[in-house]
């Protein structure tokens, strides 16, 4: 995966400020204005450079591995379905994903694209307790090429897991310019987890 370029361009006014021996007011508000904007920008470049959510529909899913569907069927448990996670998209989790998508005023398809999938989401963190937890978990889980089981699937974020998560971030990082690394698992890692991103 190759980071895409970006770059942000900026002016800034302070020809008049000079002239008025206001240099330093000058250079403060350069600065902060062009640190408002760096962020959001970065933010936007480091999800423009990550690949697609995935696309689940009921059946075998052949193009992802059952840790995709699982994350799912954790994500749907985590807003209140009561599901089986097997990495297996038979007709509950179909059910379960269509009453998702009425909840929220989605097209009820039943298949999980992108906007199934930024609704579903969940923002957690260190602290963060349930099933979102464990599907962040499960993932890390699937990336150790060692011995397979890096981190107890219990749904608690605690230390362990945010250093997992901020070591999976790091590597991401190296790859995506501006991509987080902050032990927080938001859109832009959900993202990169559910696909397959620093995977073997």
């Amino acid at each position: 995966m190759k980071a895409r370029a970006w770059s942000l361009i900026g002016a800034t006014a302070v020809s008049a400020l000079l002239l008025t021996g206001m240099t330093t007011i000058a250079a403060s508000a350069s600065t902060a204005g062009a640190s408002a904007t760096a962020a959001p920008a970065a933010a936007t470049a480091a999800t423009a450079a990550l690949q697609p959510w995935p696309t689940l529909s009921q059946g075998r899913n052949r193009a992802w591995p059952p840790v995709t569907v699982r994350s799912l069927q954790y994500l749907l448990n985590a807003r209140g379905a009561k599901l089986t996670v097997d990495g297996q998209f038979g007709a509950k989790t179909k059910t379960a994903v269509i009453a998702f998508q009425k909840a929220k005023g989605l097209k009820a398809t039943g298949v999980v694209t992108s906007p199934t999938w930024l609704k579903l989401i969940v923002t957690v963190r260190q602290g963060s307790t349930g099933s979102a937890v464990r599907a962040v978990q499960d993932q890390v889980n699937f990336r150790n090429n060692r011995n397979g089981h890096t981190l107890n699937v219990d749904g608690i974020f605690g230390a362990k897991t945010t250093a997992a998560v901020k070591a999976f971030q790091k590597g991401m990082a190296t790859e995506i310019r501006g991509f987080p690394v902050d032990g927080i698992v938001g859109p832009q890692t959900w993202q990169a987890l559910v696909t397959e991103a620093l995977s073997f």
